[in-house]
């Protein structure tokens, strides 16, 4: 059975973990609504070092972060770049 002090330090380690993966969200929003490729910013070292594989699921899940990748596809459309041979 956890203490009470067990189950503040959890609370308080969740709520710490949750701000991280929001700035994280924030800044690989900044990145493809800026161009970038979702793959380059999720490989920066930024995100790498902030995030475990399981966090980084929830990130792409993020409604934020699909809108934004969205955008990029609809204009990859229109301007038919698709990066395919990048």
């Amino acid at each position: 059975m956890a203490s009470v002090a067990d189950k503040i330090h959890e609370f308080l380690n969740e709520i710490a973990v949750d701000g991280v993966e929001e700035r994280v969200v924030e800044y690989v929003i900044r990145e493809v609504r800026s161009g970038r490729k979702l793959t380059e910013a999720l490989d920066d070292p930024y995100v790498k070092n902030r995030l475990s594989q399981e966090r980084l699921i929830k990130v792409l899940e993020n409604p934020e972060v699909l809108s934004a990748l969205e955008v990029q596809i609809a204009e990859s459309f229109k301007s038919q770049e698709f990066g395919l041979l990048d």
